[in-house]
């Protein structure tokens, strides 16, 4: 990756609804050069995707949990499997330590957040959770 790649990089990575005209205006290059360089990009899973990211207001009004988990010997992969089928599970992170797995949950309200760590609870193979709702984000680098 060369400079222009990364000017590319980051400038879709602060929009990535750019059209390749304003890239190669901001850019000062032809629009072929930034369709080649975009095309080459995403060829080589440099550019993986694009996404949404939700608003600080929308982020702020929904409960963000970080759920951890102790799995029975062997049920990881059920586990998993029941956990995919909760849409309010964002991720699943395996972990060293006294629990197996990390969750990142995230819901509209405290009964839905009740819920959801109901159907967790119910989940074959799970042994004991423990829920960490956050109160407030002190530092963000992920934006």
């Amino acid at each position: 990756m060369d400079p222009l790649d990364r000017n590319i990089l980051a400038q879709l990575s602060s929009d990535a609804r750019l059209s390749v005209a304003v890239l190669a205006r901001k850019l000062g290059v032809a629009r072929s050069t930034i369709q080649a360089r975009i095309a080459r990009l995403e060829k080589q899973n440099i550019i993986a995707g694009y996404t949404l990211r939700i608003g600080a207001l929308t982020q702020e009004s929904r409960i963000h949990t970080t759920v951890l988990l102790t799995v029975e010997p062997n049920a990881h992969l059920i586990v998993l499997a029941g956990l995919r089928t909760i849409p309010e599970v964002e991720r699943v992170s395996t972990t060293s330590g006294r629990f197996d797995l990390l969750l990142q949950v995230v819901c509209s309200t405290p009964p839905a957040l009740n819920d959801v760590l109901d159907q967790i609870g119910e989940i074959s193979g799970v042994q004991r959770s423990e829920s960490l709702i956050h109160l407030a984000t002190k530092l963000d680098r992920t934006t």
